[in-house]
């Protein structure tokens, strides 16, 4: 069941809201960028995300495949979310940043299934076979 959330870098420069359905579980990538920052992410359609403020806060960063906008705050530097496109997801898609949900209740974030990725490998639908870094 999806439920709107608002989400915001450190600063509150960058802020959007987006209909999240926590239910569906989140994903853990193991590429060298995700395992630095520790991103935790949920899949959103486009649709059902919406950059309230910040567009000319943001600075976009690519590596590899560039198949994936990292998104930062040139204020504060953090990645509240980022956005791409994967067939395997059904074309674009963002990943908003768990952590950088505004108010949310820690209660909530328990009980969500964690899938993880092998984004390491640019094998992303698959789960890494090793785990020091998850």
């Amino acid at each position: 069941m999806k439920k709107m959330y608002k989400g915001s870098c450190h600063c509150g420069k960058v802020s959007y809201e987006a209909d999240l359905d926590l239910s569906a579980g989140s994903c853990k990538c193991n590429c060298s960028i995700c395992t630095k920052m520790r991103f935790w992410g949920v899949f959103v359609k486009p649709a059902d995300f919406h950059l309230l403020s910040g567009a000319d806060d943001l600075t976009n960063y690519q590596f590899n495949t560039r198949s994936l906008h990292h998104l930062f705050c040139k204020h504060c530097g953090i990645r509240s979310f980022e956005k791409g496109y994967l067939d395997v997801l059904g074309g674009e898609y963002y990943s908003v940043n768990l952590s950088c949900l505004d108010g949310i209740d820690p209660k909530e974030l328990a009980d969500i299934a964690i899938r993880y990725s092998d984004g390491r490998n640019n094998n992303w639908m698959s789960p890494p076979t090793e785990s020091r870094h998850l």
